[in-house]
């Protein structure tokens, strides 16, 4: 089972870089402190130093939308291979 992903706002994102920055503490205990996987403010850090922080977080709609596009059209997908089978059976039964 998937744990729920947490999702950030771009202000608390600005002041945990800046936090990180501004402490002289390592990656790892400047995570521990704001209650962050230490990957997760990993990102952020290198987002920022490329300039694509305000960037993140905002592609996840798009994909949400794709992926239930995908999970209907697959659901349509199995309920017609149900039938062709199903009508498989019931012909080979006449022969």
């Amino acid at each position: 089972m998937e744990l729920p992903r947490a999702q950030y706002s771009q202000e608390f994102r600005e002041q945990s870089v800046k936090f990180f920055k501004e402490s002289g503490l390592t990656l790892v205990e400047a995570a521990k402190r704001l209650s962050l996987p230490k990957g997760t403010l990993k990102n952020w850090v290198y987002a920022d130093k490329r300039g694509d922080l305000a960037l993140v977080g905002k592609h996840r709609p798009e994909i949400e939308l794709e992926l239930s596009r995908v999970k209907r059209e697959l659901a349509e997908v199995k309920v017609e291979r149900d039938f062709i089978k199903k009508c498989a059976t019931y012909f080979a039964k006449l022969i």
